[in-house]
């Protein structure tokens, strides 16, 4: 019920106006809503009533509806259009509960993607929905349940930690033959390097990683810079020069020849990946689920690292 000044208001009234007020027409309203025209005459008219207000003008053959009118349409049809949507929601989610998952384009292409599958077999009554950012992660005003984000040292002593950051260039196996031996800093300083602009972020540069290393320092200009680290990637298997690669994101490329890794210059750092469960006060089977089988994933991953 809708209680008003004068009176309370049922939901059956506001559904007779908005049936009348869509078709404009008493009759046709009472046919959607199998009663007769008199019925709709008299919740219309007790509506008015109540509000104090005329909602249609009679007009020959039909109504239109007042200032009024049009304005109550809209926020009724508003209103029926959420709960409406709210009801789906809540139907969908009860017959296929779903998580969403925040991470950046990198992780979520390199990591996520090729061992979804797989939770899929194990679950298939879960929707599982993928969000990327680019930028910094930002879950606030989001229906995130899950982020898998590169965190600092700091944040990763609330958080569990997939795996640390542990990078080491890597280059297509044409460009090694070409340009190799890589396996001193003095040298890979000298060649193409491929970067990626962190935009804000805390993932390695190649300077900071020229001065991790107690290298002479990198001050040279990139020969290419990206915003995207596949399409870094990319270019590294392409042959256009030297990228950074990340531990745990291009093992497969490299167990698969795609690229060659330098692992010889290998730097970890105290960064890494953390797995956040941004609402932990809202529980959920699906939810619970999926944290499991991402921390199994790296269980077994580190108890049997790629060959």
């Amino acid at each position: 019920m809708v209680t008003l000044l004068g009176g309370v208001v049922s939901p059956n009234s506001l559904r007779v106006f908005e049936t009348a007020a869509r078709h404009l027409s008493f009759t046709l309203a009472a046919r959607e809503l199998r009663s007769t025209q008199s019925a709709v005459s008299q919740h219309i008219r007790t509506l008015e009533e109540q509000l104090g207000l005329p909602l249609f003008e009679r007009i020959y053959r039909g109504v239109r509806l007042t200032e009024a009118g049009q304005a109550l349409f809209l926020s009724v049809q508003d209103g029926f259009a959420t709960i409406e949507r709210t009801l789906t929601a809540l139907l969908h989610q009860n017959q296929h509960p779903r998580v969403n998952i925040l991470t950046d384009f990198s992780f979520a292409a390199y990591w996520l993607m090729p061992r979804l599958p797989s939770f899929r077999r194990q679950y298939p009554h879960i929707d599982v929905r993928i969000m990327t950012s680019q930028g910094p992660p930002d879950w606030q005003d989001r229906e995130v349940d899950v982020a898998i984000v590169f965190c600092d040292e700091r944040a990763l002593t609330s958080v569990p930690l997939l795996f640390p950051e542990e990078v080491f260039p890597v280059c297509s196996p044409g460009f090694l033959q070409q340009h190799g031996p890589l396996d001193e800093l003095e040298r890979l300083s000298q060649i193409p390097l491929l970067a990626l602009d962190t935009q804000g972020q805390s993932w390695l540069d190649w300077a900071e990683y020229f001065r991790l290393l107690g290298g002479t320092g990198y001050l040279g200009t990139p020969e290419l810079t990206f915003n995207n680290y596949t399409l870094l990637i990319q270019a590294a298997i392409a042959g256009q020069g030297v990228g950074m690669g990340w531990k745990g994101l291009v093992d497969h490329l490299i167990e698969g020849g795609m690229l060659v890794g330098l692992e010889s210059l290998s730097l970890r750092t105290r960064r890494g990946y953390g797995l956040i469960d941004v609402r932990p006060e809202v529980t959920g089977e699906a939810k619970r689920m999926l944290l499991e089988w991402i921390l199994s994933c790296r269980a077994q991953e580190q108890a049997s690292p790629p060959v």
